[in-house]
């Protein structure tokens, strides 16, 4: 009984994951920020916060 309830499940998974839509690889012109950005960011502003703290610590 397992064995089918997990051949189903993969089975429907399958099927969802085909169910995407295509990538667009000139990108969204609607999205003004992409998650590349939001990481170059946020490593930019947590090596900004390292290096005020080391020169308070001076």
């Amino acid at each position: 009984m397992s064995r089918i309830v997990i051949i189903l499940t993969l089975v429907i998974s399958s099927f969802a994951i085909q169910a995407q839509p295509p990538n667009n690889p000139s990108g969204d012109p609607d999205v003004p920020i992409t998650g590349i950005e939001i990481l170059l960011s946020a490593g930019a502003l947590l090596g900004l916060k390292k290096l005020m703290g080391k020169s308070k610590q001076k």
